[in-house]
């Protein structure tokens, strides 16, 4: 089931796909399979090379029942063949890792990513003797400069995380398949809501599916989304070697969770537009970088390739020092707005994000990669995570923490 040819509306996915009746009692509802090994009826080899897609269940680290349905509500919503659940987010991200680049391979990864990511890329890849070009994924003259003969996978994250700078993945795809590379994408900032992969031409789709598809901050988990024979590769090598699999409990959690995303992403956009005009209008802050809004310096990119602007919002006020002052305000004074790290919850989160700390420790940026995160992020940014409240609550929350 593909988001441009579906046999079903999106909420009737969301709600159905992955979860029918229980074949075994007929619940309406999935059950949990906690289960470790399964009783089986024919001789099995003891190897996990020995599977095939219509293998019975054997043990829960290969397959489970329960996060099988999830992998299947996932695809279905994100318009893939097929999906790889994980334990977390960086487990996602590992697992592209270290399925599809071996010693001696380039990848081409955005210099601006989720924290764990940028860190794995410049601190343990190498290690490993991968070679590794951080780059600005949202200049193409930058990104083909970056490719080489070797170069195995570009791996871009859109919108970016902190900073909700873009990537024009129909034209990052291009360059990927003319290096003859693969092309990934952290979608977690959009969900399966606000990107259609497959249209634009990545070929692994990755969440932290802790955020918007759980959607209710009870359940760490991962996933990547893509073709059968891509996610199988996934499966045999990270799946059940690497073993950073999902907990049964977990998977129930976030298909729970996933069967309301239509509903809570646009309930997100919408507060979150209305909470960043505001903050945009307000002398107290001196930018905000939201892609719903006429501001945002890709306006048009967003407009072209998300069909939901989700709910975060990047904002700016003014020095480090006065960032500082307003958190500290923040962590005293907010009463709706939950101060804490995280995002894509039902409850609304924000967080101080200096520039010099994450220079430091995550990112390490110099020269004009540093200058073109300044003119996004300046001295440091609050990355606030809107979640379903009231508007108006959330914005008489800010109001009284701004000071």
């Amino acid at each position: 089931m593909s988001k441009t040819n579906r046999s079903a509306g999106i909420m009737t996915t969301a709600i159905h796909a992955g979860d029918p009746p229980d074949a075994s009692t007929n619940a309406s509802a999935p059950p949990i399979h906690v289960s470790s090994t399964y009783v089986t009826d024919d001789l099995a080899g003891f190897s996990a090379h020995d599977l095939t897609p219509d293998s019975p269940y054997v043990y829960s680290r290969w397959a489970n029942p329960t996060v099988a349905g999830l992998e299947a509500k996932i695809a279905a919503l994100q318009g893939t063949e097929a999906c790889l659940a994980t334990a977390s987010g960086m487990a996602a991200a590992s697992a592209i890792f270290f399925t599809f680049l071996s010693a001696g391979d380039h990848l081409i990864v955005s210099d601006v990513s989720y924290a764990g990511v940028a860190e794995l890329a410049r601190e343990t890849l190498p290690r490993m003797g991968i070679e590794v070009s951080p780059v600005n994924m949202s200049d193409l003259a930058v990104v083909t400069a970056a490719i080489r003969p070797n170069t195995r996978l570009i791996h871009t994250e859109t919108p970016v995380n902190p900073i909700n700078r873009l990537t024009d993945l129909v034209e990052i795809s291009k360059l990927a398949r003319q290096a003859g590379a693969l092309l990934s994408c952290d979608a977690t900032f959009a969900s399966p809501l606000g990107l259609d992969t497959v249209a634009l031409g990545v070929d692994l789709t990755m969440h932290s599916i802790t955020k918007y598809i759980g959607g209710h901050g009870d359940a760490i988990g991962g996933a990547v989304a893509g073709s059968a024979y891509l996610i199988s590769k996934m499966r045999a090598e990270a799946g059940i070697h690497h073993g950073g699999i999902l907990s049964p409990f977990n998977a129930w959690l976030i298909a729970r969770g996933a069967s309301t995303l239509p509903l809570r992403m646009k309930a997100h956009e919408a507060g979150a537009t209305a909470v960043a005009e505001w903050l945009e209008a307000d002398p107290r802050v001196s930018r905000v970088i939201y892609p719903g809004l006429a501001s945002h310096p890709q306006v048009e990119l967003a407009k072209r390739q998300m069909s939901n602007m989700s709910g975060m919002i990047s904002f700016q006020v003014g020095s480090a020092a006065d960032g500082e002052r307003i958190a500290q305000q923040m962590i005293e004074r907010l009463n709706v707005i939950h101060y804490a790290v995280s995002l894509g919850h039902h409850r609304s989160l924000v967080f101080w994000m200096g520039t010099e700390g994450l220079m430091e420790t995550s990112f390490k940026l110099q020269g004009a990669q540093l200058e073109d995160y300044r003119n996004f992020a300046g001295d440091g940014i609050f990355r606030l995570s809107v979640g379903l409240e009231d508007a108006e609550d959330l914005i008489a929350d800010l109001d009284a923490a701004l000071g």
